[in-house]
């Protein structure tokens, strides 16, 4: 029992998060008909239970047995609820502060708050609290199910990068960058096809991967082999491993099982026709000059990532080429181990974040939350000679969708 009491009392918060946005609710509805009171009220209960009996039982069921569709969107559908009703307590949270300061004689703050334009429109400022809460709840709940349209909704993303001391035969080289193919969690293999296409599309000289290919197990490539398998460049098709790609957060039967499945993976690459590299090196050659490609296991600088990485395996022999690439799937290598140490690495080419599959992104102007945990997170960062580019990822996980941050295919043109 003792094993499941986080459970319950997460499920707690949940019933103390839905009494406290219902009171919001109720407040709204005062002035419709009971019919309607009713029916909202009904609806919202009913989602409330379904949610509460979900996590309920989710200690005692095997989610893997369920089939994948119905198993994503019942999960993306409870955490929307949670996360829009989390983001209205904050709104309601900030209204009850104020009455409590009201009530405990700040007269002249209170005056201050309440504000001559609520007054004006004939509402108080509780209304409009409450009524923005629910707006700003809803929105979100809203926009992560618009968001379920978007997942296979891949962008290319063309980026142009000078490096001054690029050899001349590499001036114009065109290179697509792919990073988080996720395959287990695909259910859509025509648009699979299509977006392995567009990256054939772009006729590139070379293809890189920088890792999680896979959710967990290798057997989730078993319908998509064939379809990555299509991925082809003059130079080559190169990919790194990802966090995912070890199996580090599935329970195994034992460790030789864990263990075949990397290998598994490792073999389905080769397979593939791609090369994985690990921990090594290639040397890419064009017109009788030569830089280095080089490759590394995951190596993540936050605390819950291992460092399977090892750069100066990869590094050692490539002091003689004038430029060098750096496949490392975790952006959070660059500042902890790749600047500081491997200043002649020119261009850094990274996953891992998805731009959290959320946020927004204008010309001129992106945000994500997950820029809070990550300080590089999506798209192009300099520092002096150094570049670090970031892939959006071209699956997903988890939340089946993308809110703002769309699925990314990138054409690199080095001059």
């Amino acid at each position: 029992m003792r094993s499941y009491s986080g459970t319950w009392i997460f499920i707690l918060i949940v019933l103390l998060i839905d009494l406290y946005v219902f009171q919001a609710v109720k407040f709204t509805l005062q002035s419709v008909s009971p019919r309607t009171r009713f029916t909202v009220y009904s609806l919202y209960w009913g989602l409330s239970a379904v949610t509460v009996i979900t996590l309920a039982i989710l200690p005692y069921i095997n989610l893997d047995s369920w089939p994948r569709n119905l198993r994503t969107y019942w999960m993306a559908t409870i955490i929307g609820l949670f996360l829009s009703k989390s983001l209205t307590v904050i709104f309601l949270l900030a209204d009850d502060l104020r009455r409590l300061l009201q009530w405990g004689g700040g007269k002249l703050f209170y005056q201050y708050i309440e504000g001559e334009p609520f007054k004006a429109a004939g509402i108080s400022r509780s209304v409009f609290m409450s009524w923005l809460g629910l707006a700003v709840g809803g929105g979100l709940m809203t926009a992560m199910m618009l968001g379920f349209a978007n997942k296979y909704r891949y962008q290319l993303k063309k980026v142009k990068l000078n490096f001054p001391n690029l050899p001349d035969a590499f001036k114009g080289l065109k290179v697509v960058h792919i990073s988080d193919v996720h395959s287990g969690s695909f259910t859509d293999k025509k648009a699979v096809e299509h977006g392995v296409q567009m990256i054939m599309d772009q006729q590139a000289d070379l293809i890189l991967f920088t890792g999680d290919l896979v959710n967990d197990q290798a057997s989730e490539m078993k319908d998509y082999t064939a379809v990555f398998a299509r991925l082809r460049a003059p130079m080559g098709v190169f990919s790194t491993l990802g966090n995912h790609d070890y199996g580090d957060y599935r329970k195994w039967l034992n460790q030789e099982e864990k263990v075949q499945n990397l290998e598994r993976l490792k073999q389905l690459q080769t397979e593939m026709g791609w090369r994985l590299l690990m921990n090594e090196h290639v040397v890419l050659e064009k017109q009788g000059q030569q830089i280095a490609l080089l490759g590394i296991e995951n190596w993540g600088a936050k605390a819950n990532f291992p460092k399977y990485g090892k750069l100066h395996e990869a590094y050692a022999g490539t002091e003689k080429y004038p430029f060098k690439i750096l496949m490392s799937h975790d952006p959070s290598h660059w500042d902890a181990q790749v600047r500081p140490e491997y200043s002649d690495i020119d261009l850094t080419l990274s996953g891992h974040t998805h731009g959290m599959q959320f946020g927004v992104e204008v010309p001129g102007f992106k945000w994500s939350p997950v820029q809070y945990v990550y300080k590089q997170w999506a798209g192009l960062y300099e520092q002096a000679h150094q570049k670090l580019y970031i892939n959006r990822g071209f699956g997903f996980i988890g939340y089946p969708g993308r809110v703002g941050i769309l699925p990314e295919i990138t054409l690199i043109e080095l001059s």
